[in-house]
């Protein structure tokens, strides 16, 4: 299994990004995707989360509103919208199958928030 992430960077607050995460080695169709972020200093928090056929969408307090998940099963990705950045939206993300993290973590893309 491998977890690719990709399209983080440096954005004013305010700004946007969009993420991306190609997974190979499962039958990536049949698994709800979530995407998870980690701050320095701080433990790993789920972001949002996406039903395997695009269902049952979860986005956590802080990020609703403002990020969107969506998924392409031809493609084999996840994607991460993210509007209106802000400085506390600062964080490493990465992205897992399953409604609990399923598989190895992959080495995640860095998001910095700052003017």
């Amino acid at each position: 299994v491998q977890l690719v992430e990709s399209g983080g960077g440096l954005v004013q607050p305010g700004g946007s990004l969009t993420l991306s995460c190609a997974a190979s080695g499962f039958t990536f169709s049949s698994y709800a995707m979530t995407w998870y972020r980690q701050a320095p200093g701080k433990g790993r928090e789920l972001v949002a989360r996406l039903g395997n056929v695009g269902n049952n969408i979860y986005y956590a307090d802080s990020v609703k509103g403002r990020f969107t998940i969506s998924r392409d099963n031809a493609k084999n990705t996840v994607y991460l919208q993210m509007n209106s950045l802000k400085p506390e939206d600062t964080a490493v993300y990465y992205c897992n199958a399953g409604r609990v993290p399923l598989f190895n973590w992959g080495q995640g893309t860095q998001v910095t928030v700052s003017s």
